[in-house]
């Protein structure tokens, strides 16, 4: 796996993957950026909340539950110095579908969190991840 970042001006970089996508990265004003894109602390969360999200989508359509949505709302804490690295992150999983079940849903949010989520397990070596979730039917 390979990206490729590059100094805009400021405090503006662009962010290449090796699959050929960007992304633009900024800082807020008062560190010299014109908030132009995310954070890179953001992209951070926004990672870890795509690895969970997709591998959630992903176990559920195998075990042939008929999910139709899956939303995943992140907060998270940074430590108050340097470096502010992430304490505690909490997703909450909005999934809808019809008739799901709520033991296939915890179990899905289960095998991403200990077993398939690369980011969500890199994180959890300096912060405390807790999940939850609301299944709504459609």
């Amino acid at each position: 796996m390979k990206a490729r970042i590059k100094w805009v001006q400021d405090a503006t970089f662009l962010g290449e993957s090796g699959s050929g996508h960007a992304v633009v990265m900024d800082g807020p004003p008062e560190h010299g950026g014109r908030n132009l894109g995310v954070r890179p602390m953001e992209m951070l969360l926004l990672g870890m909340g795509g690895c969970a999200a997709f591998d959630v989508v992903g176990i559920l359509k195998k075990s042939r539950q008929s999910v139709t949505d899956c939303v995943a709302e992140i907060e998270a804490g940074r430590s108050d110095q340097d470096p502010k690295i992430f304490t505690e992150i909490h997703l909450h999983f909005i999934v809808t579908g019809k008739e799901l079940s709520e033991k296939q849903v915890a179990r899905a949010i289960e095998l991403s969190a200990q077993k398939y989520c690369s980011a969500s397990i890199m994180l959890g070596k300096t912060a405390t991840i807790t999940h939850d979730f609301e299944i709504r039917a459609y």
